[in-house]
């Protein structure tokens, strides 16, 4: 109770104060809007009394002691009773704390974010504590009894709720305006900023009611498990992507991982109904044709990037030794070539294309800086022309007129 009523000198006086339970709320109504006629009223250091009559405000008293007395508080008269013969003063008194309150507690979900990296939506949620303190007590009482909070457990919760709406707006906004990603602001990374833009965005929300947000004491996002979970995923497989070539890698990998969750349906579909041997062979059949098209798609999609493979649209690379299997590659001829195959527009066998000749013996044999023949010093070979008509030759004697043909 926080009505006191005592005897002292045979005349009966009313002590009204705070109890001590209530230290720590923010606004404490006084039960008995019945007050007697020099009762005593006890204001704590860290708070202040305000008289209000019918929802009008009337005054406040600072910290200290004060005898309700007409002679010594004037506007007192205004409160008088006159049905009591002006013994009772009629008022509705509320004690407000005007110290920082700490440690109050908040939390609830921020809502759906795409995440700027990944293009994923994940749910975030926020919690945390933070402080506050009354700037103005009188517009505090107004604003909240107006609104018929005028208890302490009715205006915390209330308060939290406008925390909470304040930081899933701002806290939202912000993430995609900076296009932060969802992983580095639940590591903390973004907290110092997060913070800030919260405290502004608070203050701006509640500053009409005479009440301030002083500072965040723990302040944490975080992010729905689930979410968690798939956008890690998502970056594992985009590690695999980088490391296999960009986009082409990434093709790849989704090419193979569609391949194998085709061969994984394929298990789950061939393992039912029937079960037994024939479901078994099935489904070791099914996996089996995932993992071997993802491993063959891979590997022809590797070979065609490899240096010095020909490319679709590419001319293969003359002098190369694979010149000619890329050639045919090129206009669909992927069949092996068989022994003595002459390859087109050349007259020439693909053995003998092969080779070089001597300087020193003229012996055909296979490139090499020296001759196995006679161990002299070999040389590229250079196109060779007839001394006699001037047409390029592919062996030791012209075709055109049979003169023989010396290396040019």
């Amino acid at each position: 109770m926080a009505v006191f009523s005592f005897i002292k000198g045979g005349t009966q006086d009313l002590a009204i104060a705070r109890p001590a339970e209530s230290k720590d709320s923010a606004i404490f109504k006084h039960p008995d809007p019945t007050i007697p006629m020099k009762a005593q009223l006890t204001v704590q250091a860290d708070e202040l009394a305000l008289f209000f009559k019918d929802g009008a405000y009337v005054s406040q008293f600072p910290p200290g002691r004060h005898t309700l007395d007409t002679d010594a508080i004037p506007f007192l008269n205004n409160l008088v009773d006159k049905f009591t013969g002006g013994d009772v003063f009629r008022a509705e008194v509320y004690f407000v704390n005007t110290r920082e309150m700490s440690n109050l507690k908040f939390g609830g979900p921020v809502g759906k974010v795409r995440d700027s990296m990944s293009g994923l939506l994940a749910q975030l949620m926020v919690h945390g504590t933070f402080s506050l303190k009354v700037t103005d007590p009188r517009q505090l009482v107004i604003g909240l009894v107006g609104m018929g909070k005028d208890e302490d457990n009715a205006f915390f919760g209330w308060f939290r709720q406008q925390v909470t709406k304040t930081l899933k707006d701002d806290i939202a906004t912000m993430i995609v305006k900076q296009k932060w990603p969802l992983t580095d602001v639940t590591s903390g990374a973004y907290t110092e900023e997060l913070e800030q833009e919260a405290l502004d965005g608070l203050r701006r929300h509640v500053e009409s009611y005479g009440i301030e947000v002083i500072r965040f004491g723990d302040f944490n996002i975080a992010m729905d498990p689930e979410d968690e979970e798939r956008l890690n995923k998502f970056f594992q497989d985009a590690s695999y992507v980088q490391m296999a070539g960009g986009m082409q890698g990434y093709q790849q990998f989704a090419q193979a991982n569609m391949m194998m969750n085709a061969g994984q349906g394929m298990k789950e579909g061939g393992g039912g109904g029937g079960g037994g041997a024939a479901g078994g062979a099935l489904a070791g059949a099914g996996i089996g044709l995932g993992f071997g098209m993802a491993g063959q798609m891979m590997n022809q999609q590797q070979a065609m990037g490899q240096p010095g493979m020909a490319q679709p649209g590419m001319a293969p690379q003359q002098g190369h030794p694979h010149a000619a299997h890329a050639q045919g590659a090129a206009a669909g001829a992927h069949m092996q070539q068989p022994p003595g195959h002459q390859a087109p527009g050349t007259g020439m066998s693909q053995a003998a294309q092969n080779t070089m000749t001597c300087t020193s013996c003229n012996a055909q044999v296979p490139p090499a800086k020296f001759c196995g023949q006679c161990g002299g010093q070999l040389q590229a070979p250079g196109p060779k022309f007839c001394p006699n008509c001037g047409t390029q030759a592919s062996s030791k004697f012209c075709g055109g007129c049979g003169t023989q043909v010396l290396q040019s």
